[in-house]
């Protein structure tokens, strides 16, 4: 009799916490407004997509438009910073609302999050150290080339990649890595390279905005070709509430009619990236 009561609180345990979790995913929209606060998930150290700015304030594009999204909403925004392997694992469970963090809808991603809206498309770029001797992507071949952990760049490197969204011009599989070596975010892996060729790494595969911004911060690195894929870069929220992904697919509608995304693309990177080239 007891094993059997114990069973049954075990059994109506776990209903509970998968009742839980349905309801984390399909009221998301309700407790944003009920707490008026948008919990968003983000990078603290990718510029100029989100960082940390000198007086340690969260700042970037992403930042900025994770605000005009909370601003439509009429509530607060707050920013987390989890790893990016946990938030692209889904299962939030209410931890965070909503990323603005620059997440490209892979095939494998769609099986645990949903993506409202596609908001801004970017290069991936190869970069090598500055005085390096390559000349072409072709020539990292057999060498060591880092890319962030979970990241659409690893996939690419690893020859996995699928983007589920729609206007995404084709791609190749240009580099046959000796060594995949995975890093916790971009700058990780630019910190890496700037120690001189072959150190620790020979090349990176990285958001091209990422890598001209660290140039731009006396990185020795250079751009190696021509961008080896564009992405389409996502809002992405838990599977399983309709109701706040269409609210959020309105919201970013909105931005890009009124050209508040195209002036943010502008702001950060010099240049439109609204539209996939």
């Amino acid at each position: 009799m007891k094993l059997i009561r114990r069973m049954f609180t075990i059994g109506a345990a776990a209903a509970l916490v998968m009742s839980a979790g349905v309801s984390f995913a399909e009221e998301t929209l309700n407790r944003v407004m009920s707490n008026g606060v948008l919990k968003v998930a983000t990078d603290a150290a990718w510029a100029p997509q989100s960082f940390l700015n000198d007086d340690n304030e969260m700042d970037g594009f992403d930042v900025d438009v994770a605000r005009e999204i909370a601003k439509r909403l009429g509530v607060e925004v707050e920013f987390v910073t989890p790893s990016w392997d946990i938030i692209t694992a889904g299962n939030w469970n209410g931890r965070w609302d909503l990323s603005v963090g620059s997440m490209t809808p892979t095939i494998g991603r769609a099986e645990v999050l949903s993506f409202p809206a596609v908001y801004y498309f970017t290069p991936a770029s190869v970069a090598v150290h500055a005085d390096s001797p390559y000349e072409s992507i072709s020539d990292l071949n057999g060498l060591a080339v880092g890319a962030t952990t979970a990241s659409t760049f690893e996939l690419y490197l690893q020859k996995d990649l699928e983007i589920d969204a729609e206007g995404v011009p084709a791609f190749e599989y240009q580099i046959t890595a000796g060594e995949n070596k995975s890093y916790r975010d971009s700058t990780a892996a630019m910190d890496d390279l700037r120690l001189g060729d072959g150190v620790r790494l020979n090349g990176m595969v990285g958001s091209l905005p990422a890598i001209l911004n660290a140039i731009e911060n006396n990185y020795p690195l250079r751009i190696l070709g021509d961008p080896v894929f564009y992405e389409p870069l996502a809002l992405a929220i838990d599977k399983g509430d309709q109701e706040f992904n269409d609210k959020l697919a309105s919201i970013i509608a909105d931005m890009q009619d009124e050209g508040v995304m195209s002036a943010l693309s502008q702001k950060w990177y010099g240049i439109d990236y609204t539209a996939a080239r």
